[in-house]
């Protein structure tokens, strides 16, 4: 499979640093698991990172700082739905073949031969995987139908889009599986699907901005 539009370098280096949020966390995961480039990319960001704390000088701890350390031990660490391996999960079936480890782990049962699709709009259905935060973000799969143009809008925040299968065309740039469209917040736009079911993964920072009456008095019900 060649990939056309992966995530840009920021991206990539935030992620390796540990210092993106969940939402994207969750694209960039979902995306390495497809293209071996950015997972080399990210290795050598992550190794990078490893030396230059090497080659940092020791700080004195605060005291306690050790007593504090040792007791976070005996407390057992949340999975992450981001880092965690394919290993522990059942085997896919169905459209859950299609969805790459991170992103199974959050669906109530991720061996699901049919996913619990929720219809927000004609041709458009969306699966919620993680709510809305303090700061508006949150994330969604979507099941686009052939043909489909999504109502046009813009953003409070940046819009994250991972393809999963089939395609959509988005101006002059047609994004297919694995690639990864980054679009600036202050971007109006109208994705339109090719001619099959589009599955994608969408993160958004913030509520979306939509230029039509009827999309925005959908707007509470949708999540986005």
């Amino acid at each position: 499979m060649t990939l056309s539009h992966h995530p840009s370098e920021s991206l990539l280096a935030a992620y390796a640093a540990g210092v993106l949020g969940e939402g994207a966390s969750l694209i960039v995961a979902a995306h390495l698991t497809l293209c071996p480039h950015c997972r080399g990319a990210v290795d050598h960001l992550e190794a990078l990172g490893g030396a230059l704390l090497e080659e940092m000088a020791p700080l004195a701890l605060a005291e306690g700082a050790l007593d504090a350390v040792l007791a976070r031990l005996d407390t057992p660490a949340a999975p992450s739905p981001t880092r965690a391996t394919a290993s522990r999960l059942p085997p896919p079936m169905g459209e859950a073949a299609l969805l790459p480890a991170p992103l199974r782990r959050p669906l109530a049962d991720p061996s699901a031969a049919t996913l619990p699709w929720r219809a927000i709009a004609p041709g458009i259905r969306q699966i919620a995987l993680l709510p809305r935060t303090a700061g508006g973000g949150n994330a969604h799969l979507l099941k686009i139908a052939p043909k489909t143009a999504l109502p046009r809008h813009g953003h409070h925040g940046q819009e994250y889009t991972l393809v999963l299968a089939g395609a959509f065309q988005d101006r002059s740039e047609r994004f297919a599986r694995g690639d990864v469209a980054e679009v600036e917040a202050d971007r109006v736009h109208q994705p339109i699907t090719d001619g099959q079911d589009c599955l994608c993964l969408v993160v958004t920072e913030g509520p979306l901005r939509y230029m039509g009456m009827i999309p925005r008095l959908m707007q509470p019900f949708t999540g986005f």
